[in-house]
């Protein structure tokens, strides 16, 4: 399970679900690619305010759970994430640029979601529902897009 992470004003735990798939959706993830990638973020864990909570691969993507904080964007820690292991893995694999027609090691795009460890949408609606009872007053709901925004 996470830890909070301390600095000197804040206590954070902030926890992203982030999918990289590799160009073209090719399947070149193989056993030994594998773990030079739970290494490459190892490394990337010592070296960067990243803490991988846990790593996960198939034949075209890599599933990530990280720990980040405040001061980095998700779009910082994914620009460090895959670019220090397509880096290592080209380095590692120099066979594999060729495989992936000389490109790039992951598509542009990737996926991110932020992850709850305490409480889901539903019970943090519910907190903030439940602060200051007789003073609530709901402004805002259950619009995630933009488009309409009004409060």
């Amino acid at each position: 399970m996470s830890k909070h992470i301390y600095k000197s004003h804040n206590k954070t735990l902030l926890l992203y679900h982030l999918v990289f798939p590799v160009k073209y959706r090719q399947k070149v993830l193989t056993t030994k690619i594998e773990k030079s990638i739970c290494d490459i973020c190892i490394a990337i864990s010592e070296r960067y305010e990243i803490i991988f909570v846990e790593i996960g691969l198939e034949e075209n993507h890599v599933h990530l759970l990280v720990q980040g904080i405040p001061a980095m964007a998700v779009t910082r820690i994914v620009t460090i994430i895959k670019s220090i292991i397509a880096r290592e893995i080209f380095r590692l694999y120099p066979n594999l640029k060729k495989q992936l027609w000389g490109g790039n090691f992951w598509t542009s795009g990737y996926y991110a979601n932020t992850v709850g460890q305490y409480a889901g949408e539903d019970a943090i609606v519910q907190y903030i529902k439940n602060q200051g009872k007789e003073k609530y007053k709901k402004l805002y709901e259950n619009n995630l897009g933009l488009e309409d925004f009004e409060c």
